[in-house]
């Protein structure tokens, strides 16, 4: 509808319509508007309509007006024959929605007087029929009502043939009417078109139909005028916090549309309190004071506190505690994108720039602050048009705009240092991150802000605990901001837990779904009394549930009034947060937790045979993390792992981060065999810039930025470059490693675990018999020994530096023969589990168990011979059988050695006899 409407404002009148008007101009002695059209002048003049209104959402939003844009398109494209100007898009596209009914209305007031034109009469009687705008509400108050206008309007021009065209033309006075509306609400500031522009239009306009249908009426134009104008000022004053709030009387539209007024919104009480910052506030008001060039820039990393300041800065002008200088200014925050936002055409974006520094001069008292003030750097950047830094810079050097900006250090790097000429306009003031002290005060004055949102209490120790605990497990951000929203997500998750059922109500819903699934059951098997039991049991029970939903809810109110505010937050609550968010366990240990540090031992020795010197390092280390003993400013532990092939290094790591941090694939593996190369060394922290992979980050770094509580175990660690050791001396030490991004990922709660094979050679040689005719104080008198050694020629390898920052060397023994049978058993485990999955029970014989240990038992080579033994002996075996139909689904199989040393398979399904001649089975299943 809207599309035709302005497609019809550009349309030719047909014929027939010129012979309505000239039919109606003879059965009339006046001249209506309709009879100008032929005599007025064929002058094409195009409207500069002032940009800067929002678009209504009518004209996406209601039927029929998908296609607006396209029509305008189409209608531009036209020659207009009928008027002298040319109704531009821009100036529909400022229409409000009650505007656009007007206009709708107008057309079917033709439609219905049987007009082919739209001329002042029936904008007239659109204004009147809006019902609910200024103009409607101004009309009724003078006498005007719609039924008596329509009876003057046929009046004056009576009806028409009663065929009226698809798209119905404006006349050039009501073509006058649009853009004297235009011109009415530049006049009053406004950046948009309403009902009320409209009626100031028409009455400026004044010599049409509709005039003498008002004047007819007996209604005065100059008192319409008046209370328009009046009851416009009213609507402006009630919508509140317009940036023109204080004693200026100046008019800003633009500002009002862009900008949000920070003091009017201080003075309202509508800011967060902002503690501390008072160097940095008090260096911002100094800058401000200066004749040219003050224009301070806030610079910081994200979430410090740089917006604060400008709002401490609104806060101080409010209460008055600041120099002459500022004082009774107001600082208005700026909105790019929403400058940006709607200038589709070129200049469109410069034009409002223009105008919004115009009133900022005329005025004299605006500090505009604009967060993120790189983004000025292109913004509407078109081709031939220039961005918005370039129009700002001769303002701000003259002193003409005074500017707070506020963007991060990679941000002012990377945009305005560029820039010298920009640069040289903004004083910078770097805002560092608050100390944990300054966090806790600042929680401290938020706290009640956040007590009265959550309605709820927080706890003094529950606000250390954020800012302390924020401070050392949330590394990737900064304070007050990660403090602040521990409180934030603490208070909403207390709130949410006693907004829930109470136990009680809990335990009768649960009942009372059962209750009704039987009651469902029962109708459906047309037990209609037992159903009618039910349903007896289930209103009971609905009712009980209300009662006590409804006493909760009393007691919760009884505590409001009496001055509790209901559920408290407290430090546990926090801890839980930083919890959820890190997946590292700050809260403190439970006795179920406690039992589980302590039996660890003898937990890891379940899958870990033998090593009792690592299984002791590792399980002490996590014992000291836990209780919060451990040096804050390094990792939880550094081993290496030193042994030969196959002992179990690997495998402790394994079962650490199985049993203790929740899976095996909470440890992230890197095998240093990859990292033998130079250059492969940038894989660990990512490639510099410039390089491929540059923005993929390091397969060290980020994995560990991804989960910061986990083990991190370097295999094979001599296989890597030197520079690779280089790299780990600043994990070892300090805990944190900066990546390829200079981001600084934190090791602090890592576990490092480092497996290398050096030494191996002196533990063979040295340990030959180690574990059989030897007694206890033999055994450690030669481990100590070989100890010794392989410390020696790790020294070889290593630098000092290096292994000095290590915490701890543990030289693994070689296995014996008694241990290498108990890891059998943990193998023959696996086996049986997997074959369990198929329905097959499988039990093993104490001969072939005797000689998987035999052919799988090798000092060089620790377990791993053993693995091969089983898939060769067992594995192959079975599978051979399984495919050969012999073992299928349900069946029980008994694997044993014969006298020639041969691995026998006999199926238990097959009988008694053959299996009375071997031995009893062990009965692993």
């Amino acid at each position: 509808m809207a599309g035709a409407l302005l497609a019809a404002s550009l349309l030719p009148v047909n014929a027939r319509a010129r012979e309505n008007v000239q039919h109606s101009c003879s059965r009339k002695p006046s001249v209506p508007d309709a009879a100008r059209v032929c005599s007025r002048p064929k002058v094409p003049v195009q409207v500069n309509c002032y940009s800067g209104l929002r678009r209504s959402l009518l004209l996406s939003r209601k039927p029929g007006h998908g296609g607006f844009h396209s029509v305008v398109a189409k209608a531009l494209a036209a020659p207009s024959r009928i008027g002298s100007r040319a109704v531009t898009v821009a100036m529909f596209e400022r229409f409000t929605e009650k505007a656009i009914k007007v206009i709708m209305l107008a057309q079917e007031e033709a439609r219905r007087l049987g007009h082919n034109f739209v001329g002042t009469e029936q904008i007239l009687l659109g204004l009147i029929g809006e019902g609910t705008g200024i103009a409607a509400k101004v009309l009724k108050s003078m006498g005007v009502n719609l039924k008596e206008a329509r009876v003057e309007v046929e009046k004056i021009i009576g009806r028409g043939s009663g065929f009226v065209a698809v798209e119905i033309p404006f006349t050039p006075r009501a073509k006058r009417v649009l853009e004297l509306s235009l011109e009415e609400a530049r006049q009053l500031g406004h950046n948009y078109i309403g009902s009320e522009h409209l009626l100031l239009g028409l009455l400026r306009e004044g010599e049409g139909v509709a005039a003498r249908v008002l004047e007819n009426l007996g209604a005065d134009p100059s008192n319409i005028r008046t209370q328009v104008i009046r009851m416009v000022g009213e609507s402006t004053e009630a919508v509140g916090a317009g940036v023109g709030g204080g004693s200026s009387n100046a008019k800003m539209p633009t500002l009002e549309e862009f900008g949000t007024n920070l003091t009017k919104l201080a003075e309202d009480g509508k800011l967060d309190p902002v503690v501390g910052r008072v160097p940095q506030i008090e260096r911002v008001t100094q800058i401000l004071g200066r004749r040219t060039k003050n224009n301070p820039c806030l610079i910081g990393e994200p979430g410090v506190g740089k917006t604060a300041i400008a709002e401490g800065l609104a806060q101080r002008i409010a209460s008055g505690d600041v120099p002459e200088t500022i004082e009774g200014k107001k600082v208005i925050t700026l909105d790019m994108g929403l400058l940006v936002a709607g200038t589709k055409y070129r200049g469109e974006f410069e034009e409002r720039l223009k105008k919004l520094m115009e009133e900022i001069k005329q005025t004299d008292d605006i500090i505009l602050f604009i967060d993120e003030v790189h983004t000025l750097i292109g913004a509407g950047a078109a081709e031939g048009a220039i961005d918005a830094a370039n129009i700002l810079k001769p303002a701000l050097a003259r002193g003409e705009l005074q500017c707070i900006g506020a963007t991060t250090l990679d941000e002012y790097r990377k945009h305005i240092e560029k820039d010298p000429a920009l640069e040289r306009r903004f004083q910078p003031v770097q805002v560092p991150e608050p100390t944990v002290d300054e966090t806790i005060q600042i929680l401290q004055g938020l706290r009640e802000r956040y007590e009265i949102h959550h309605k709820l209490r927080y706890t003094d120790e529950s606000l250390v605990a954020a800012a302390q605990l924020s401070y050392q497990y949330i590394s990737d951000r900064f304070l007050p901001d990660k403090a602040i929203d521990l409180i934030d997500e603490a208070g909403s998750r207390v709130r949410l837990r006693h907004a829930q059922l109470p136990e009680e109500a809990k335990e009768l819903d649960k009942e009372l779904r059962q209750i009704t699934k039987e009651k469902n059951e029962a109708v459906r098997g047309q037990d209609f009394e037992k159903a009618g039991e039910l349903r007896d049991r289930e209103m009971e029970l609905k009712a009980q549930i209300s009662a006590l939903t409804e006493k909760g809810k009393e007691k919760m109110k009884a505590e409001s009034e009496a001055g509790d505010v209901g559920p408290v937050v407290t430090e546990a609550d926090i801890q839980q947060i930083v919890a959820a968010w890190t997946g590292i366990p700050v809260e403190k240990v439970s006795i179920d937790e406690s039992s589980r540090l302590l039996k660890m031992e003898e937990t890891l020795h379940k899958r870990v045979i033998g090593q009792d010197e690592a299984v002791k390092a590792i399980s002490r280390a996590i014992r000291r993390a836990r209780v919060g003993l451990k040096n804050p400013n390094r990792p939880i532990a550094s081993f290496i792992f030193s042994g030969p092939t196959g002992v179990g290094k690997s495998e402790l790591a394994k079962a650490l981060a199985a049993y203790y941090f929740g899976s095996e694939e909470a440890m992230v593996r890197l095998d240093m065999s990859e990292f033998m190369e130079r250059h492969t060394v940038s894989k660990l922290i990512g490639s510099p810039p410039g390089y491929v992979g540059y923005t993929e980050g390091g397969q060290l770094t980020e994995a560990v930025r991804r989960r910061p509580y986990t083990v991190v175990l370097f295999d094979e660690i001599e296989k890597a470059h030197p520079d690779v050791f280089n790299m780990m001396l600043q994990i070892l030490e300090d805990g944190r490693l900066t990546d390829s991004k200079g981001r600084t990922v934190d090791f602090k709660n890592t576990l490092l675990i480092m497996t290398s094979n050096v030494g191996s050679s002196v533990i063979e040689k040295g340990g030959g018999g180690m574990g059989f005719q030897l007694d206890y104080s033999e055994k450690d008198s030669s481990y100590n020994r070989i100890k010794t050694l392989v410390n020696e020629e790790l020294k070889q390898y290593f630098r000092p530096e290096f292994l000095n920052r290590l915490d701890e060397i543990i030289v693994f023994r070689q296995l014996t023969k008694t241990e290498v049978k108990e890891i059998a058993e943990i193998m023959l485990k696996e086996v049986f589990e997997r074959v369990k999955k198929k329905s097959i029970d499988l039990q093993v014989t104490e001969r072939f168990r005797d000689r998987i240990v035999d052919e799988g038992y090798s000092p060089s080579y620790g377990a791993r011979p053993l693995r091969r033994a089983i898939m060769r002996l067992l594995e192959d075996s079975l599978a051979e059988r399984m495919l050969a139909g012999e073992i299928k689904e349900g069946d029980s199989a008994i694997i044993d050695v014969d006298t020639e040393g041969n691995v026998t398979i006999l199926n238990g399904t097959t009988g008694t006899s053959s299996s009375s001649a071997i031995e009893a089975p062990a009965g692993i299943a």
